[in-house]
């Protein structure tokens, strides 16, 4: 089952069930969706977005929630990143298992041996091949300079 099927049921559950906050975020990914498809829509794609790029705006979403979290703990204003934190969890069911850091590690080296990267200049194609194979699976805002190092060492 595609992800997109898969959100379209948890919204269906959540309306079933009487789940206003679930709902909502479920609402606001099915939006976020709709909007990639009409972006591409006018860059002429017949179809709409496919499961990598659903799984990249998922990712954003998580990580906006994740800085507006912190943000109102700094202004102490818990009730709001109480909110936010609900609506990572709920994201967060659609997207797959994060790698460790042991898994991100071995990942780098596979990816820097499979591209046959030796220097710096072949961070571009490393980072490519990462995000190709492990879509929504990791940081690629940690694993950047992880993979700088290992190629710069």
């Amino acid at each position: 089952m595609d992800l997109r099927t898969r959100i379209a049921a948890a919204l269906k559950a959540a309306m079933k069930n009487k789940e206003p906050e679930r709902l909502g975020t479920l609402r606001l990914i099915n939006a976020a969706i709709k909007d990639r498809d009409i972006a591409l829509r006018g860059d002429g794609a017949e179809d709409g977005v496919g499961d990598g790029e659903v799984l990249s705006i998922l990712g954003r979403m998580v990580k906006q929630r994740q800085e507006s979290a912190r943000a109102y703990e700094e202004g102490g204003r818990l009730d709001l990143a109480e909110h936010e934190r609900a609506e990572i969890a709920v994201i967060e069911e659609f997207l797959p298992r994060q790698l460790n850091d042991t898994e991100v590690a071995a990942a780098i080296d596979k990816a820097i041996a499979r591209q046959e990267a030796d220097s710096i200049r072949d961070m571009g194609k490393v980072m490519a091949a990462l995000k190709a194979d492990y879509a929504g699976r990791m940081d690629f805002g940690q694993v950047g300079p992880m993979v700088r190092q290992r190629l710069a060492g």
